[in-house]
């Protein structure tokens, strides 16, 4: 009498294979980089660069002024979310596309636009100078480049966390708190790297200008190696901020305070 037949393993679908593929094509082709340029330089290394003046000068002023530059872009951007999210009016689409603008066009090209309009003879150029400001290369210059730069990836995350919330629920900002944090982080990050606008809006200034991005476009004209650990350091930054963001409990948080308001 012939025994049970076995059932064979099912064979892995050609979608399956083809998805995993990819995805480890894209996730190389993404980690290859910075495996790189981590590799190039040895802990002791990085540590002796950075007690440069010049580095510590571009780091002291890209913390100052990203955190300028992101505090503003929660001022402003997270009201604008909330907007968004809840309303409609007229010409919506249109300030939907000029928040996203930043994002897609060319930093050098938003610089000379902000020179144009920021600029001596700029739009509002001749009246902020009327009253004594000037903006262009100047450490105000690259907080305005950083956050033009930053608005719609504060934005975009924050309308996200509202449009997914009931707009009659009084505490609607501390729901919507983790897709805040996400654009407070994203905003930093881009603001903390922005290159592009701020040299042609501000310029390239040692100790005034000068942030990290610059730094190592700088250095990697000359002094390779502390390129090198300029862009590290720059590296080790943002992915210290986006791990940190997606490994903290705020969401589970928020969800445990939502459940017990609707409990009552």
């Amino acid at each position: 009498m012939p025994g049970p037949a076995t059932r064979c393993p099912p064979t892995p679908s050609l979608a399956r294979i083809g998805t995993l593929v990819a995805g480890a094509l894209l996730l190389g082709f993404l980690a290859l980089p910075f495996v790189a340029l981590l590799l190039r330089v040895t802990p002791g290394e990085l540590l002796s660069r950075l007690r440069g003046p010049v580095v510590l000068d571009a780091l002291r002023l890209s913390f100052v002024t990203s955190l300028a530059a992101t505090a503003i872009v929660v001022v402003l951007g997270v009201p604008m979310a909330y907007l968004l999210a809840t309303r409609d009016f007229p010409g919506k689409r249109l300030v939907e596309v000029l928040i996203d603008l930043p994002m897609v066009l060319p930093p050098t090209v938003a610089g000379f636009a902000l020179l144009m309009a920021f600029g001596r003879a700029g739009l509002a150029g001749r009246a902020l100078e009327a009253f004594g400001i000037s903006l262009p290369f100047t450490t105000t210059g690259v907080v305005v480049a950083q956050v033009f730069m930053a608005v719609p990836f504060m934005i975009g995350p924050a309308r996200a966390g509202f449009t997914n919330l009931d707009p009659r629920l009084l505490d609607a900002l501390p729901l919507a708190l983790p897709a805040i944090l996400a654009g407070i982080a994203m905003s930093g990050a881009r603001a903390l790297g922005e290159f592009g606008a701020t040299i042609t809006f501000a310029g390239n200034l040692p100790g005034s200008t000068q942030t990290m991005p610059l730094a190592v476009y700088v250095a990697f004209q000359s002094d390779l190696d502390a390129a090198v650990a300029l862009s590290v350091l720059l590296l080790v930054m943002a992915f210290g901020l986006l791990l940190g963001l997606r490994a903290a409990p705020v969401g589970s948080f928020w969800g445990q305070h939502r459940a017990r308001a609707q409990g009552r």
